[in-house]
């Protein structure tokens, strides 16, 4: 396939592998660039220190491209950015946070940039900041989520008409004919991130990994929304949240009760009631742990399975 994406980034196929907190190391990420697909590394649980290994242990891995996720609003947010700029890492996802502050500093490098957007509006600040293309994550998605609350159906056609850059979609999207409905609305590529954490390669506990492949429908919630609304498990954890939420528990007596730490405790050591365990609601529609090589050729094979049946159904 070409398309912008794949022309962008310089990939065969117009998947992204999200970059999770927990779960996407060099491993990951290189598993994924090699398959013909972008493999990013999640800074957002790194050092400087420990992300610059990561890089160079996933530059040894593939020569194909791969990228870097970076949360904006993490504290070592300058640190990351100086990382990839001195590794010369060619694409930068960005997310949590105001991309016209960092845009043209990684552009001066030679670096890609593509941001996280839950809303249209986002998506034309986004375009504005000079960004090579934005992610449309609906509120499906694992780990934080946008306070719109907009589903990854609604949200895509929506910014597809506030922008003209390339398109990514993302949230609830873990097959080729989940793909196939993504482009159906004007996405160019998709990022998957659930599909991908419950991989071999993925560096989240096992677990972790077995609980998400045992979730049904209903498995996930959104919580924490007076902090960063959060895609969670339904776990010890999680219902102590829904009941400090339900008797109007104040931002702070949330974060006291998230502490800090949580996230690792739960999908990095498998503390599976205590911890924050952060998952899609596409887990519930997984069984399998494979390969992540081989979650892009299964994608690519299905969309392209797929795509002829829609002929197939004629006019209206």
């Amino acid at each position: 396939m070409e398309n912008r994406i794949c022309s962008l980034f310089g990939i065969r196929y117009p998947i992204v592998a999200g970059g999770m907190i927990w779960c996407s190391g060099w491993r990951l990420a290189a598993a994924v660039s090699e398959a013909g697909g972008l493999g990013l590394i999640g800074s957002g649980s790194m050092t400087p220190d420990l992300l610059r290994e990561h890089i160079r242990r996933c530059r040894e891995a593939t020569r194909k491209p791969f990228g870097v996720n970076v949360p904006l609003m993490y504290r070592y947010a300058d640190q990351i950015i100086e990382t990839v700029i001195e590794e010369r890492v060619p694409v930068v996802f960005t997310s949590a946070g105001d991309p016209k502050s960092r845009t043209a500093q990684l552009h001066e490098a030679g670096c890609k940039v593509a941001h996280v957007v839950s809303s249209s509006k986002f998506a034309r600040k986004s375009e504005e900041a000079g960004v090579d293309a934005v992610v449309a994550e609906g509120f499906e998605a694992g780990g934080h989520n946008g306070r719109e609350e907009t589903p990854t159906m609604v949200l895509t056609p929506h910014v597809r008409r506030a922008v003209r850059i390339p398109l990514l979609a993302a949230g609830g999207i873990a097959t080729g004919r989940g793909m196939l409905a993504a482009f159906a609305l004007g996405a160019e590529g998709v990022q998957l991130g659930t599909r991908f954490a419950l991989t071999r390669e993925s560096s989240a506990s096992e677990e972790f990994k077995r609980l998400c492949l045992s979730l049904e429908e209903g498995g996930t919630t959104l919580a924490l929304k007076k902090l960063a609304p959060t895609r969670l498990v339904r776990n010890d954890f999680c219902r102590a949240v829904e009941e400090a939420e339900s008797r109007g528990a104040t931002a702070e007596e949330l974060s006291a009760l998230l502490g800090r730490g949580r996230p690792k405790r739960g999908i990095f050591e498998g503390d599976l009631s205590e911890g924050e365990l952060e998952i899609g609601q596409a887990a519930s529609l997984l069984r399998d742990l494979p390969p992540a090589g081989e979650v892009v050729r299964q994608i690519v094979r299905e969309y392209d399975e797929a795509l002829p049946t829609l002929g197939r159904l004629g006019p209206l």
